[in-house]
């Protein structure tokens, strides 16, 4: 199987610790899964990997590695909206369905050592994963992230380093240590492996529902949800499971919106925009290093990209809570900008929205 790079076409094996190509594009698998039906669906397998069918792995080194990630509930929280539960993982939080399989695919190539730079959830997930498959981790987040986030990446013996800055900063910083030492970069954004467990999030839901709704929103930073939910729908499409796109609503932050402004200006490429401090720090990329690719998935399916009102989250978190929801704040942004989107488009009829981390991680 091989990587194909994003910006030159180049070709190279999945075994490779190259982080992307030398001209700098980001891989992307080339691998197409089966057409998917229920019956390849390994139902005595509770978690993700019940479709392995649809996933690129090499041999049954996930059966070493899984923690019981998936499986979240969907339950209904009001007359239009639906909230698919994926802080019940055993790291808390959604990064899980990619990080099973991106450990998987390490423990698969022989990699004993992996760093990764996150604002916390993903950095969590991997040190958890690694440290079940016996790989050695280094975690690099922000300055300002959760110190329960960064409390709960050492307790899976990873090496945590706070870099001063921003998150954009973050990723330079960690990139920089991959470039100078050889680490493989176990990345959530450049490792195409992690989108195909992510992508699980709407095979789940299909299962769960027998169908999809008509609304999707989705948090938008990086894009590790969204583009998992693309790819699974395109898989439908291609399946015949359903004939046409729902409506996708990508979520960003008031204070940190480069892909609102890209699709304001109709841009191709991401804009640049300043990031401003913004309780939603899970979606606080100023540079989404896989832009291009989420842009053009926008206008293909015409997505919508909205913001969350950096004034409502914490009553957006409150509401939530008020009904048995304990979610982080990133995750209440989420919700927050669902209420504004019913308040520019109207009532958003059979609406999904996912609770990707749990609430007392972001507790400050």
């Amino acid at each position: 199987m091989d990587y194909i790079c994003t910006k030159c076409g180049k070709r190279e094996n999945v075994n490779t610790r190259k982080p992307a190509c030398g001209c700098g594009g980001l891989w992307k698998l080339d691998y197409k899964a089966p057409a998917f039906r229920q019956e390849l669906i390994d139902r005595d397998t509770w978690g993700i990997f019940r479709y392995r069918a649809f996933m690129p792995l090499a041999d049954e080194n996930w059966r070493d590695i899984t923690l019981g990630e998936g499986m979240t509930p969907v339950i209904r929280f009001s007359g239009n909206v639906l909230l698919k539960m994926d802080y019940f993982m055993p790291t808390l939080s959604f990064k899980d369905r990619g990080a099973a399989v991106l450990t998987a695919h390490c423990k698969s190539i022989g990699v004993d050592s992996v760093v990764q730079d996150s604002s916390g959830n993903a950095g969590n997930s991997v040190a958890a994963y690694c440290a079940k498959a016996g790989i050695r981790c280094g975690i690099f987040v922000p300055q300002g992230t959760s110190p329960k986030k960064i409390d709960m990446i050492k307790s899976h013996g990873a090496v945590v380093h706070i870099v001063p800055g921003s998150r954009d900063h973050c990723a330079d910083v960690c990139q920089a240590n991959v470039r100078d030492e050889g680490q493989y970069y176990a990345n959530h954004v450049y490792n195409p492996f992690f989108y195909e467990g992510t992508k699980t999030y709407m095979y789940e839901v299909y299962e769960q529902l027998h169908r999809i709704p008509k609304h999707l929103f989705v948090p938008l930073g990086n894009g590790t949800l969204f583009i998992g939910v693309v790819k699974a729908l395109e898989e439908f499409l291609d399946a015949g499971i359903i004939d046409r796109m729902p409506q996708i609503v990508a979520v960003q932050s008031e204070n940190c919106a480069p892909f609102v402004k890209s699709v304001e200006l109709r841009s191709r490429n991401v804009q640049p925009v300043e990031v401003k401090p913004t309780l939603a720090e899970g979606i606080a990329i100023g540079v989404p290093m896989r832009g291009e690719e989420i842009l053009e998935s926008i206008y293909r399916y015409d997505i919508r990209v909205v913001t969350a009102p950096e004034n409502q989250i914490l009553e957006a978190r409150a509401e939530l809570a008020a009904k048995g929801i304990y979610c982080e704040h990133t995750t209440a942004a989420t919700y927050a900008a669902y209420r504004r989107y019913c308040g520019m488009y109207g009532p958003a009829e059979d609406s999904l929205i996912p609770m990707c981390g749990a609430g007392l991680k972001s507790d400050h």
